[in-house]
């Protein structure tokens, strides 16, 4: 494969992956269990029809080809028929997860100039306060709430028939913003034809999707993961896709698994890692069982030699971000090396450079990089020319990931330009958790690093420099936890605190955050 062949047709509407499932009455979309074992089903066709009924429902009250809709929806079928709807008509996704913050929300919905916004109806709470509320078309899932559009009632009296937009492959369909690591989170513009290159990407060669298969992605709606891998990857392939709407439990994944028939399991090294702990894993059995992929961050190679072990199959690991797709990873026909990133992905020309824009020699250490004409590349950040610009080197789009390359072609990764900490999954900046916690009356300073961690691959850590009239202690270290947790995302909060009497800093007075590092690996040995 080449990059031509990740190139969309000039007139092309994602939706059309799907469509050509719509007549197909055996061919089952989606299965859902519940925490309480509730099981739905539904099949492409009826997918298809509740999608368009969504859709009438969004043009019927306004909305149109171009307009963006905000969507904050968990793991249920309606997550699915609302993104669906929304491509069809050429209405631009938002995706946001609920573990935003109103300050989170306020900014997207400015920022991106939103029109409309669909939640579920745990979640409407989070928009009251928004500036732009009165304007916003807003439609609320699950139970009708006053003020709000109930999408659910709509559907049922919109009609089931729909036509697809006419979109071109220049068209936007997404617009994700970033976890806002340095400043403002940035807004990733995606077109109808990135979808298409992310297909034949993602689908086709490192989930290795087959006709018939089960698909379970665990990543849930609001990330861009799942716009990847349960979403686009999934239903663009007329695979069957199962979502379980509970907490993780190791025990239920892996019956889950055993259960439903999974062929294909996509989950995250956290996942992965408390799996492996189980001590009856090996009583598990997993005939239909056929890829596992992991994404997120590394998975270390003692797990991956777990489930070699028991089930005598790899975990294969994959590299991408927001702004791209999967760039680098364990393709079904490539040798596992554990620990490396893997190779690039078929159509994309990854590589390593130094700062002028020029590949490295083998073996030294550079930034990974993307060719800027790959069409599995963003287009763009929304409305800001200078970090777009900025996020170019050359010929090259730079990741902000370091690595280097091996004479086999492996990508072996060395660390992040930016001290940005990845934790179960999740991007977490220190400079918006340093900015929370030194708004407590107690803290004077203080400086966050990533912290190795056995099943979460790293954690969160504050070094604290308290102020001279406070003393350290336990209920300290709690009060300063769950005062993070109140003001950022719930997952951003430092689980592990030490106080310090001073940071360690460079002549200019940065902080010297490698020097933290040092710190923390010695008080674990």
């Amino acid at each position: 494969m080449n990059r031509n062949d990740l190139i969309a047709p000039e007139d092309y509407n994602i939706f059309m992956e799907i469509e050509r499932y719509a007549n197909d009455e055996n061919r089952k979309a989606l299965i859902t269990e519940t925490e309480d074992g509730q099981v739905k089903e539904l099949t492409y066709p009826e997918l298809i029809k509740r999608t368009n009924q969504v859709g009438n429902a969004f043009l019927n009250s306004g909305l149109k080809k171009g307009d963006k809709i905000l969507i904050m929806v968990p793991r249920i079928f309606e997550a699915y028929e609302v993104y669906l709807a929304a491509l069809k008509t050429g209405i631009v996704i938002i995706p946001c997860s609920e573990m935003l913050t109103k300050k989170d929300l306020q900014y997207r919905v400015t920022h991106g100039e939103v029109n409309g916004v669909v939640s579920y109806h745990k979640y409407v709470n989070a928009y009251s306060e928004l500036e732009e509320y009165d304007q916003l078309k807003r439609f609320v899932i699950g139970e009708a709430v006053d003020g709000w559009e109930f999408l659910d009632e709509l559907k049922a009296n919109a009609s089931d028939e729909l036509a697809i937009a006419k979109t071109t492959r220049d068209d936007i369909a997404f617009l994700p913003y970033t976890s806002g690591t340095t400043g403002n989170p940035k807004g990733v513009v995606h077109t109808h034809s990135w979808g298409f290159a992310h297909l034949k990407t993602i689908a086709e060669n490192w989930l290795d999707i087959q006709d018939g298969d089960v698909v379970w992605a665990t990543a849930a709606p609001g990330w861009q993961k799942w716009v990847w891998s349960p979403f686009l990857a999934t239903l663009g392939s007329g695979a069957t896709g199962f979502i379980y709407n509970g907490r993780f439990k190791p025990q239920k994944t892996l019956s889950l698994i055993r259960d439903y028939g999974v062929n294909v399991l996509c989950s995250t090294p956290t996942e992965y890692r408390f799996l492996s702990t189980e001590e009856n894993l090996g009583d598990y059995k997993f005939p239909e069982l056929r890829n596992l992929l992991s994404a997120g961050e590394a998975l270390n190679p003692e797990v991956i030699d777990i489930f070699k072990n028991n089930f005598g199959l790899d975990v294969r690991d994959g590299y991408g971000q927001t702004e791209n797709t999967l760039l680098l990873g364990i393709m079904k026909d490539t040798e596992l090396r554990p620990g490396s990133m893997g190779k690039p992905t078929p159509g994309n020309d990854v590589t390593v450079i130094d700062d002028d824009g020029n590949p490295v020699p083998v073996g030294e250490v550079g930034d990974i990089a993307l060719k800027i004409d790959s069409p599995a590349l963003f287009r763009e950040y929304y409305k800001d020319p200078e970090r777009t610009k900025a996020s170019r080197r050359g010929d090259y789009y730079v990741t902000g990931d370091r690595a280097e390359i091996d004479e086999d072609g492996y990508f072996w990764f060395e660390g992040r330009n930016d001290d940005i900490i990845i934790s179960s999954g999740y991007t977490i900046g220190p400079h918006e958790v340093e900015d929370t916690i030194e708004s407590h009356p107690s803290v004077l300073e203080s400086a966050v690093i990533a912290s190795p961690h056995k099943v979460r691959g790293n954690i969160v850590k504050a070094y604290i420099v308290l102020r001279d009239s406070v003393d350290q202690s336990d209920a300290l270290i709690k009060e300063i936890q769950d005062f993070v947790k109140e003001r950022t995302g719930a997952y951003k909060y430092p689980r592990e605190i030490e106080f310090i009497k001073e940071l360690p800093k460079t002549t200019s007075g940065k902080t010297r955050r490698v020097a933290l590092r040092d710190l923390d690996k010695k008080s674990k040995q």
